[in-house]
């Protein structure tokens, strides 16, 4: 499996998140202590968002391990941004080459996952099926993580979010049982559009991988006020993460089973049930029929 973050909040260097932090995704690269594999050395990405240009973001992926790319070490050094997704990757058998590493990007939309589906062999031909034909030249590599992107796309993310995900993941659970895939589904998945931070955390079998987000900046200032690098943050900044980039009492939160989370929520509540959905007309009929 993988390890991933996301940041949404004040402008920040991506390596005050990415390198400085005790347990930081670098070092979980190495040592993850909640993943299926400590070490996730199958390449890795960056994405993100710039105050410049035409609100597209920026992507950065090599196959390499992160622990020693001297390349993303100096990026993140100079890099600042108010929206970025990091991604490091231990592969469930797809290839190591760079279309298969996260984050991935269409228009202005990011995407990143942790889990697998399934014997994804088995289901892969139905489900590429279901993707819009307009969007399927996009699809680059090899991976489920992709194809779970396009069929998001294909089912309206641009409209609904949290439904488009719901839509995706109710087609391949629909498809593992048909197949006699039983728990065809483990998911912890990142989106953005630039703006916001949807974070998922669902599995067929009900034991998903870790997800964890963190509190409200002005709660962890008042709990750790040494901590230099949230001094100036605004009170909207929060990271999901995989696992938690340090041992600070009262900073991270898991997100429950079933559930996602969306940052800024702008909302009272910090996460929603999450269910997938099995829409009415099913996808296969037609390709492409969801979209919005």
């Amino acid at each position: 499996m993988c390890r991933w973050l996301a940041y949404s909040g004040s402008p920040m260097l991506l390596d005050a998140v990415l390198y400085r932090p005790e347990h930081s995704l670098i070092n979980q690269s190495l040592r993850a202590r909640m993943g299926v594999e400590s070490i996730n050395g199958d390449g890795f990405g960056l994405g993100w968002y710039s105050t410049e240009g035409d609100g597209t973001p920026a992507v950065f992926r090599d196959i390499g391990p992160a622990w020693n790319n001297r390349n993303l070490m100096e990026l993140a050094a100079h890099v600042r941004s108010r929206l970025f997704f990091a991604h490091v990757r231990a592969s469930t058998g797809s290839a190591i080459q760079q279309t298969n590493c996260h984050p991935f990007r269409h228009g202005r939309w990011l995407w990143m996952h942790n889990g697998a589906i399934a014997d994804f062999p088995r289901l892969q031909r139905d489900l590429c099926m279901a993707v819009d034909p307009a969007l399927f030249p996009s699809i680059e590599g090899s991976t489920d993580s992709e194809v779970m992107f396009y069929l998001a796309v294909t089912f309206g993310l641009d409209q609904d979010v949290p439904g488009a995900v719901a839509r995706m993941a109710g087609l391949v659970e629909r498809l593992g049982k048909e197949h006699g895939v039983e728990n065809p589904l483990q998911m912890t998945i990142a989106v953005s559009d630039g703006e916001r931070v949807w974070a998922f955390r669902y599995s067929s079998q009900g034991k998903s991988r870790s997800l964890f987000y963190s509190s409200k900046a002005e709660m962890v200032r008042q709990l750790h006020p040494d901590l230099d690098f949230l001094r100036e943050a605004s009170d909207e900044t929060r990271l999901v993460v995989s696992e938690p980039l340090g041992d600070l009492h009262g900073v991270w939160n898991e997100l429950p089973e079933g559930s996602y989370a969306v940052v800024p929520s702008g909302a009272s509540a910090d996460y929603f049930p999450f269910v997938p959905e099995i829409h009415p007309g099913d996808p296969l009929v037609t390709a492409g029929a969801w979209r919005g």
